[in-house]
């Protein structure tokens, strides 16, 4: 059973940085696919921030291009979201999101609250 365990959200002003860290346990054969998900609100659908495959290759939404960088660091099975120029309406909870062999795994999610 993968187990995904966020870290690093926190408040911070407009125009400042965090980075989220999502460590990854119980994978047998890797996350085929891993990346972060956004919830602005409770209710509301959980919408892709950034992900990245096993071959390195990335896709960001268009809001968070040339702010936020995901990265993959396979040695320690963890992965990042270094997100800088925070902007108010990147305020939400984080999820951390793990496809293996299809099957789809979520961390218990990180608040960033950022103020104006």
């Amino acid at each position: 059973q993968v187990q995904l365990e966020e870290s690093g959200g926190g408040s911070v002003q407009a125009g400042g940085s965090l980075r989220l860290s999502c460590a990854v346990s119980g994978s047998t054969v890797g996350c085929d696919v891993i990346g972060w998900y956004q919830q602005q609100a409770p209710g509301k659908l959980r919408e892709r921030v950034a992900i990245m495959n096993s071959g390195g290759r990335t896709i960001y939404t268009d809001s968070v291009k040339d702010r936020f960088t995901i990265s993959r660091d396979n040695a320690k099975h963890t992965v990042h979201l270094q997100m800088n120029s925070l902007k108010p309406e990147d305020t939400a909870v984080y999820y951390c999101w793990c496809s293996e062999q299809l099957q789809a795994y979520w961390g218990q999610g990180t608040q960033v609250t950022v103020s104006s």
